[in-house]
């Protein structure tokens, strides 16, 4: 690749990934990068976890997309926390001249995932 000042570049893409899907939500997963996902029922510090979803896989630029799914490959990762709360989202109702106004709040509630490798 040329870059605009004239000099030759070469980009890398050592790095295996996939697509994995997570309580109905897609992420993309690399080895040794953290997760939050959205809370695992049961999880506990320390506990391997195992997701066969996986949607697509990278390995050193050889992609394989699953229909649905990638045959034979998982996502290996450790639960590092298993309850994490997100900050507090506030929801405001008002409705003008009519003197109604309400007030709620939530926080999301997570899981801390390390993911250990990819075996595809």
């Amino acid at each position: 690749m040329v870059s605009p000042r004239g000099q030759t570049r070469l980009i890398h893409n050592n790095k295996m990934y996939a697509i994995v899907e997570i309580n109905g939500q897609q992420f993309k997963a690399e080895a040794g990068k953290k997760l939050f996902v959205h809370h695992l029922e049961g999880a506990e510090g320390g506990q391997t976890v195992e997701f066969e979803k996986v949607l697509l896989v990278d390995n050193d630029g050889a992609i394989t997309v699953g229909a649905p799914t990638v045959e034979g490959a998982k996502v290996v990762t450790e639960v590092v926390s298993p309850l994490v709360k997100g900050e507090k989202v506030l929801v405001f109702h008002k409705k003008r001249r009519k003197g109604y106004r309400k007030l709620n709040g939530h926080r999301q509630q997570f899981t801390e995932l390390t993911i250990k490798e990819i075996i595809a």
